[in-house]
């Protein structure tokens, strides 16, 4: 992979909450996720390397676009990844079009720019929380686009949709709507195997070994269903409706090109 210096490949992120972290440790101990986790696989194999993290937690796409893109181009990245678009999934208004459009203003500007760049589709919601089976339309939508524009610009595609791994509820947090470590650590390594960084593989494919504790079935699963709408969705709906996000008031985790430290390679959290 090209650098502007053989010991300074430049890698900056874009994005949500996803990109930022969230459900990979927490805001006391500070945040890893997919994106941190992918720039320590770079770093072992490009010493010296920088990573610059501008994810914001709550972004719709056309914040990402109009308050991440200009500080991304600003930092002349060799890699950058770009992965938005689930909040705006979540809203009652949704346009997949429009969506599209802000990701692919990102993916012509940094290309354009000589970055290489690297996105994801995202998996069925409905196959992680049965109450969101009215967006599996709009996942579909967006992800056909995604894909027609990583094409129009040479973007890589990691495609964590076609995989069932990527809706076992042990790789989701009990929100449902950020990854845990270990669904972090699968991000990370499809990302890492779309680009075909040195030490990626498809293993990230492979399903889990069967769970300790069985899933719960009928009513013991309608009940989950029901407690996981009041603990999460509803509170989730009320900040919607009174126009507040989680992610008002913060600012990028790392807003600018840093060494990374180890731990280095990708690995399955313990």
């Amino acid at each position: 992979m090209p650098g502007h210096d053989a010991h300074h490949l430049r890698y900056v992120a874009l994005g949500d909450s996803q990109t930022e972290g969230l459900g990979d440790g927490d805001d006391t101990v500070g945040l890893r996720g997919w994106a941190d986790r992918l720039a320590e696989h770079l770093a072992h194999h490009h010493p010296g390397m920088l990573y610059a993290n501008l994810a914001v937690r709550g972004r719709l796409a056309h914040h990402v676009h109009a308050e991440q893109l200009a500080p991304a181009l600003a930092l002349h990245p060799d890699l950058a990844t770009v992965v938005a678009g689930v909040n705006d999934l979540l809203r009652p208004r949704f346009d997949a079009d429009e969506v599209a459009g802000h990701l692919e203003a990102m993916f012509a500007a940094l290309t354009a720019h000589g970055a290489r760049v690297a996105t994801v589709t995202f998996p069925d919601v409905a196959r992680i929380t049965p109450l969101a089976r009215p967006l599996s339309s709009r996942v579909i939508a967006l992800n056909d686009r995604i894909r027609h524009a990583a094409r129009r610009h040479g973007v890589t595609v990691a495609e964590t949709s076609h995989h069932p791994v990527v809706t076992d509820p042990r790789l989701w947090t009990t929100d449902r709507l950020h990854a845990s470590p270990l669904g972090h650590q699968r991000i990370a390594a499809a990302v890492a195997h779309a680009l075909g960084l040195p030490g990626s593989d498809e293993s990230w494919t492979h399903p889990l070994p069967p769970p300790a504790t069985p899933l719960p079935t009928g009513w013991n699963a309608t009940t989950a269903e029901l407690r996981w709408a009041a603990a999460f969705l509803g509170p989730w709906l009320g900040r919607r409706l009174c126009g507040r996000s989680s992610g008002d008031g913060r600012t990028a985790k790392r807003p600018h090109l840093l060494p990374v430290q180890p731990p280095f390679l990708i690995s399955e959290p313990e």
